[in-house]
């Protein structure tokens, strides 16, 4: 993994600075300005197992959380309930080690590929997408409609 060198804090806000964007975050600038976040200043951050691909939570990050994530090697994400930072595994043991970080075509998407130790669900479960599924097998669904 790389790591991106940590930056002093810069006083300046950036496009899409907020309360959880903070002005005084060590992200490195050049990454900060091209990042797309919502009204208020947060990125969506998807955790998928790096070697299987599992889709396994996502969580919210702002500036600081997405600095803290790049320069750690352990995810950090803005707990939109608390208002506070948390680093996954900290309080449960559940731990995401960072393999990769990588931004979507728009820049309003973060991919964490992580390597994930127990449970990513709060829930206790592996993923927090298996307890719900509303469709499944679409395609084999499509194809049986058609004859």
């Amino acid at each position: 993994m790389t790591r991106i060198p940590a930056r002093h804090p810069t006083t300046t806000p950036h496009r899409g600075a907020s309360r959880h964007s903070s002005p005084s975050s060590s992200l490195d600038p050049a990454i900060a300005a091209r990042l797309k976040r919502s009204t208020d200043g947060l990125v969506p951050a998807i955790a998928q197992q790096y070697d299987t691909g599992e889709v396994l939570m996502l969580g919210w990050m702002n500036d600081e959380a997405l600095h803290r994530t790049l320069t750690t090697g352990r995810c950090t994400y803005w707990s939109r309930s608390r208002q506070e930072y948390w680093v996954k595994g900290d309080t449960s043991g559940h731990v995401q080690y960072v393999k990769s970080v990588a931004l979507d075509c728009d820049a309003d998407t973060v991919l964490v590929k992580v390597d994930q130790v127990g449970a990513a669900c709060h829930t206790g479960a592996r993923t927090c997408f298996d307890a719900d599924v509303l469709i499944e097998d679409a395609v084999s669904d499509v194809q049986s409609l058609g004859q």
